[in-house]
């Protein structure tokens, strides 16, 4: 599972929920994004995934919290240095859809959220 980026848990909708749910974003408002993080990623030389660890820490440039949130992750979450990384890459990506020059603490937040195993074991106190 430390190899897998994105881990999330989808519940079963009820048929109410199914019934009443509203329609989401059109595919092509959201293929827009994707492109446009894409292009931003191109831009610092490559696509996130594929940056080397020296171009990510460049990329990643986080705050105070940012820090402190990740240093809780591995400290009291026991995060391996290549979860980290991973994380660390997501995080720039959910940036970058959001149109984003930097990786703030909540994006940070979120794609350790989606590192479930890891986050199994990790607890914020």
């Amino acid at each position: 599972l430390d190899r897998i980026d994105i881990q999330i848990e989808v519940p079963a909708l009820t048929s109410h929920e199914l019934m009443d749910a509203e329609a989401g974003e059109p595919s092509a408002v959201v293929r827009e994004r994707v492109l446009t993080a894409r292009a931003r990623q191109q831009a610092r030389a490559a696509l996130n995934a594929l940056l080397p660890t020296s171009a990510l820490n460049r990329c990643c440039v986080l705050d105070s919290a940012g820090t402190r949130l990740l240093h809780d992750a591995v400290d009291r979450g026991g995060m391996s240095a290549r979860a980290v990384h991973r994380a660390l890459r997501v995080a720039r990506t959910i940036a970058d859809l959001a149109g984003e020059e930097r990786v703030r603490a909540e994006r940070l937040a979120e794609a350790l959220q989606y590192r479930a195993y890891e986050m199994r074991r990790f607890v914020v106190r």
